[in-house]
């Protein structure tokens, strides 16, 4: 297939543009605490400019330190940060890429204990997520707040960047005065849509006069709030009308606030491009540039996006996370080696939402973030390495090692490579699992990795290969808690069933309604039976977040799963269990299957075996310590890269 529109030159306002690839702004929490760009965020954005892209948009930046969302937010509130900035853009620039930086104001949708203040907004409306009800902003703090977003963009310009987008999108402050649901004023800042306008309006019109009207300016706008009288794709249809007229050079659409999360970080099951529709609804009704972003995943979407004339360019958020190299890859014709993004949200938006991490990465590559720290050179003394295990923290190790110049031999017991990851990608909306696979294979064979299947590592087998280092990666198996009758020879596996190991009757107990156990009922409702999940806790899929659980909450519901929560199983029963529930011992029978989805233990049979035989031995993913794959790949990636 010929990307010819992907690779064609573009052009947004005076602004010249290599292709149409875009890299969005996305929190990275790479900053350092009082909002200086880092030598991280350096070596992060220049690796994407080196991999090809046409545009860079840096991360939410802040024009207020009162205006921040998270703690370690960039900032361009003073001209203290312009040396660091000028860092980036001279580094990001060397590779003839242009860059952009997206200028943010929090108002409702931040912590006071974050600020060190009451958040404010354009009406005193709380966020629904932070609960607290806001500053209603004066005329006067507005005209402020307007003159320090343009401050904001000439400090911008002074630090080398070629643009500014200005976010009004996603619920922050200037989406709060485009939305009814939170602008509930009828002075000249709202009371119609004109008014509600006016604030982003105005920032355009300002940054435009400081920094001159061939400067470009792109606005970021929700396309849809998904939310009680927010914003529909009616309305801003016509807002960017009024910000094309203030001078605006692009609109790039997204979607949702704070108070419709799960659309911001849209799961695997959602279509591919579903965003890209409601982009051409916009662009009909502009003569400036629009830029297309929601899970344009593949080169050949993202090409149809463009043929079709949904947008002008598209933009790659977490596909630039696993691919650095996405616009050169599909320049050179090497597409089969593109890393895919699998919408898993585990290193992204899973880790800048949790406090223990807060810095982003990315599960199929894990390298994103320490592009500093993880070289890949080629090794001087290249070694024998022993892999024994094929699921991900295998492979990755594998093709790393590899491509660092070591001799590669993987093995795998079984006849299929992948693991219980394999297993993970059978269940409905699963299936972008698989694309990561083939990648770890692709990469696999191209820098000369033996796999060796159908194949247990003995001692004897090591003794007679002799290998410099061994990692060790035979990941986990089923655990069975010591409960009465639960070795019933009927009884199955949740991993056998979605294997196709094992059948199962119409009528199935599911006992365990964590992920594992939720995806196993969906699975069996796609093929025509009826489940009952148990568990101990009060909720299934717990240990998910945001749209991966609720979208697959909604599936397994759908699909008329039975629930039986925070209850403690006492005893299996050949077609039921015993349990209790709320202090009152209960009983549930007739069932057809009982289904075990009741956790993983890790097997690590070789460690202590092969220690003192081999130099180096190491042990890595489930085989080490139970956990997410993202764990697993992080660490076969720092264990491949000090061979």
């Amino acid at each position: 297939m010929r990307y010819k529109n992907l690779l064609s030159e573009g052009k947004i306002g005076s602004l010249w543009l290599k292709n149409r690839f875009v890299m969005p702004a996305m929190g990275t929490s790479y900053g350092d605490s009082k909002g200086h760009i880092t030598q991280q965020s350096i070596d992060y954005y220049t690796e994407r400019a080196k991999g090809g892209y046409g545009l860079i948009i840096a991360e939410v930046t802040g024009v207020d330190k009162e205006g921040i969302c998270t703690p370690n937010q960039l900032g361009l509130w003073s001209d203290e940060f312009i040396p660091d900035w000028k860092k980036l853009t001279e580094s990001v620039h060397r590779y003839g890429t242009k860059m952009a930086v997206q200028l943010h104001h929090a108002g409702r949708q931040t912590s006071s204990e974050l600020i060190g203040r009451q958040p404010v907004s354009a009406s005193a409306v709380a966020c629904p997520v932070f609960d607290t009800v806001p500053h209603e902003l004066t005329i006067t703090e507005i005209y402020t707040l307007i003159e320090k977003f343009g401050d904001a963009a000439k400090r911008a310009k002074d630090s080398g960047f070629d643009a500014v987008e200005v976010h009004a999108a996603h619920g922050y402050l200037v989406a709060q005065f485009l939305s009814p649901q939170v602008n509930k004023r009828f002075d000249e800042f709202g009371g119609s849509l004109e008014g509600r306008a006016k604030f982003p309006v105005e920032i355009i019109k300002n940054i435009k006069r400081k920094c001159g009207r061939d400067f470009s300016v792109l606005v970021r706008i929700s396309r849809d709030e998904k939310v009680d009288d927010g914003l529909t794709v009616t309305d801003t249809k016509l807002l960017a009308q009024y910000f094309e007229e203030a001078g605006a050079d692009a609109i790039h659409v997204s979607i949702c606030t704070y108070g419709s999360l799960k659309w911001m970080f849209m799961p695997a099951d959602t279509p591919a491009g579903f965003n890209a529709y409601t982009a051409k609804e916009i662009r009909e009704s502009i003569s400036i540039p629009v830029i297309a972003v929601g899970r344009l995943n593949t080169p050949e979407i993202a090409e149809d996006v463009l043929a079709t004339g949904k947008a002008d360019f598209v933009s790659l958020g977490r596909e630039s996370l696993a691919d650095p190299e996405f616009p050169n890859k599909v320049k050179e014709g090497r597409t089969s080696e593109i890393t895919p993004c699998i919408a898993c949200l585990q290193s992204c938006a899973g880790y800048l939402m949790d406090p223990k991490k807060l810095k982003i990465s990315c599960l199929v590559n894990p390298r994103t973030g320490h592009e500093g720290e993880y070289k890949l050179e080629k090794t001087e003394h290249p070694k024998k390495v022993m892999i024994i295990g094929g699921g991900p923290a295998g492979l990755e190790a594998a093709w790393v090692s590899a491509k660092r110049g070591h001799q590669v031999t993987l093995y795998e017991k079984s006849d299929k490579l992948g693991g219980q990851f394999r297993v993970a990608g059978i269940p409905p909306s699963k299936h972008l699992i698989f694309g990561a696979l083939k990648y770890y294979v692709t990469m696999g064979n191209k820098y000369g990795v033996v796999f060796r299947q159908n194949t247990e590592v003995t001692k004897e087998l090591v003794e007679s290969e002799r290998p410099d280092a061994v990692i060790i990666a035979t990941g986990g198996e089923p655990l069975l808690p010591n409960i009465a009758g639960i070795d019933h020879p009927d009884f199955v596996q949740a991993v056998d069933v979605l294997a196709g190991i094992k059948t199962v009757g119409r009528n199935v107990l599911i006992a365990g309604g964590g992920m594992v156990g939720s995806e196993t009922a969906a699975f069996l409702g796609s093929h025509n039976r009826q489940s009952t999940i148990i568990d101990r806790l009060p909720d299934i899929a717990m240990e998910t977040f945001l749209g991966i659980r609720e979208h697959l909450v909604e599936r397994v519901l759908a699909c008329g799963t039975g629930l039986i929560m925070n209850a403690q199983i006492k005893e299996f029963l050949p077609d039921g269990v015993i349990y209790e529930q709320n202090g009152e011992i209960k009983t549930q029978t007739g069932f057809d299957s009982i289904v075990l989805a009741m956790g993983v233990k890790s097997v690590n049979p070789l460690e202590q075996v092969l220690t003192g035989i081999v130099p180096e031995v190491y042990v890595i993913g489930d085989a080490k310590k139970v956990g997410q794959a993202n764990s697993a790949t992080e660490a076969a990636l720092a264990v491949a890269d000090k061979l």
